[in-house]
């Protein structure tokens, strides 16, 4: 595999570490605590549950692993890691460029929420259960309150990325993670200890599997991709700043035993507190910010008010930890690619990042352009997480398995047979043949689901932008 030369040094992580904090910050965000336990709710609880650890142990760490290899060995952000290689296959790297801009389109809207949810509840909101769900309603329709808190949330991602890898991202996930890892098991505990909570631990662990559709394989799927931050760059941009010495098949299975283990403790901070209190578990995505305040309204008293506000900075930290990397996959790409400072390239990437949230967060009070009658707060949920995501992921797994060079591929993940991995035969033909042709299937069938639920013309539309993307990208 060929490898782009620069005339700059380039940033690199400090120690293993503070690059697995950070890769696992990355993986570790909205899609744990905000999207799981909602898509779990959602479809059904424990089969649910299954097919995403079955998705996160097969697929989810083959691709993983495929990024941080094919990162490291270019050296170079998403876009030139593919396009150093073949320049056919530069599209690749555009997608995920895009996929994360996108993310970030509506990502900094919900990190406002929790950030401004911090504050709710520090004056008050929690004095009043009854209040609270039309207190989230009116909040996230009002067009200017959101706004201001979105810009705060997207301040911080500057702040922290502006300092580059090193001294900005690698710093915060040192601190931030073992803090929300924390949080979250105190929550989890007091949760755990209400009268009637094993009935919540029930509906997260035990599979129904007749409530199993072609919907429920594509959410399982497209959650262990948004969750892992897989087929957005991100891992590769990661991976890019890594040291020859790492062991990628450790870090890679560090990264996702800690981003799984946080989504699981975000269902077991809710789940049993809800059927503590008889609160269904299919709320949808205002589930963290209208059931949990009840819940811990419910709980009353100062350690209620306690546990509300350290889930809600052990949410917002999530938020930051993830969109931090989405922003330095953009980033990355217009310091390598346009040979921008990264002040510059992160203030410009920011710009078009909150224009983006602009309308993703007006869309949610009926205000803004539309598409098909779908705001966009759900074209761009929509398109990232039901295709470019997974058409991403997918397009690695073919570029690695049948454009690299298979002893190449070895001697990258081996370190040159420094470190032993005798699962390297399987790992490379799930990547070669198994993980794209399951894609494939649940992605087909998750647009046919989309036509059947209104949604097809916008998955049409994120097809064609791909195909958009393929070719202009031959220009790069």
């Amino acid at each position: 595999m060929a490898t782009t030369t620069t005339t700059k040094p380039r940033d690199s992580w400090g120690s293993k570490f503070g690059f697995v904090m950070a890769a696992a910050g990355s993986a570790v965000g909205l899609g744990n605590i905000w999207k799981f336990p909602y898509t779990a709710g959602e479809s059904g609880g424990g089969a649910f549950v299954a097919i995403y650890l079955l998705f996160v142990i097969f697929i989810g760490f083959s691709v993983m692993l495929t990024e941080f290899a094919i990162g490291r060995k270019t050296s170079v952000s998403a876009v030139g890691a593919f396009k150093s290689t073949d320049r056919r296959w530069t599209f690749v790297g555009v997608i995920g460029v895009l996929s994360g801009l996108l993310i970030m389109g509506f990502y900094p809207v919900v990190g406002g929420w929790a950030v401004a949810y911090i504050y709710k509840i520090a004056t008050g909101l929690l004095s009043t259960p009854e209040a609270i769900g039309d207190s989230f309603g009116s909040f996230i329709s009002d067009p200017i309150q959101p706004l201001m808190w979105m810009g705060l949330y997207l301040l911080f991602n500057i702040f922290v990325v502006i300092r580059g890898v090193s001294g900005g991202i690698e710093k915060a996930g040192k601190i931030l993670m073992p803090l929300l890892f924390l949080i979250l098991v105190l929550v989890a505990v007091k949760g755990l200890s209400l009268p009637g909570a094993m009935a919540g631990l029930e509906f997260l662990f035990q599979p129904d599997f007749s409530k199993v559709n072609s919907s429920v394989v594509l959410a399982a799927l497209g959650q262990a991709f948004f969750s892992l931050s897989l087929g957005m760059g991100c891992m590769i941009t990661y991976g890019s700043y890594l040291k020859r010495k790492e062991n990628l098949v450790q870090t890679t299975a560090m990264v996702t035993a800690m981003d799984t283990g946080v989504a699981m403790l975000a269902g077991v901070a809710m789940f049993p507190a809800m059927f503590a209190f008889s609160i269904e578990p299919t709320a949808g995505p205002g589930l963290v910010f209208v059931v949990v305040p009840q819940l811990f309204a419910e709980m009353g008293g100062v350690i209620g008010l306690l546990l509300a506000l350290l889930f809600f900075i052990g949410l917002s930290v999530a938020a930051l930890t993830s969109s931090v990397s989405l922003l330095e996959v953009v980033v990355s790409y217009l310091i390598d690619e346009k040979g921008m400072k990264r002040s510059t390239a992160v203030l410009s990437a920011s710009a078009v990042m909150a224009a983006l949230c602009v309308f993703a967060s007006l869309s949610l009070g009926g205000t803004g352009p539309t598409l098909f009658s779908t705001g966009a707060f759900d074209i761009f949920d929509l398109l990232t997480d039901k295709i470019f995501l997974a058409v991403g992921g997918m397009f690695v797994c073919i570029f690695a398995g049948w454009r690299l060079n298979r002893a190449d591929l070895e001697k990258e993940i081996t370190n040159d047979g420094q470190i032993k991995f005798p699962l390297f035969g399987l790992w490379y033909n799930l990547v070669k043949y198994v993980i794209p042709f399951a894609i494939a299937i649940v992605a087909i069938a998750g647009v046919k689901a989309g036509f059947d639920s209104g949604k097809g013309e916008i998955m049409v539309v994120g097809l064609v932008v791909i195909g958009i993307a393929a070719l202009l990208s031959k220009k790069l």
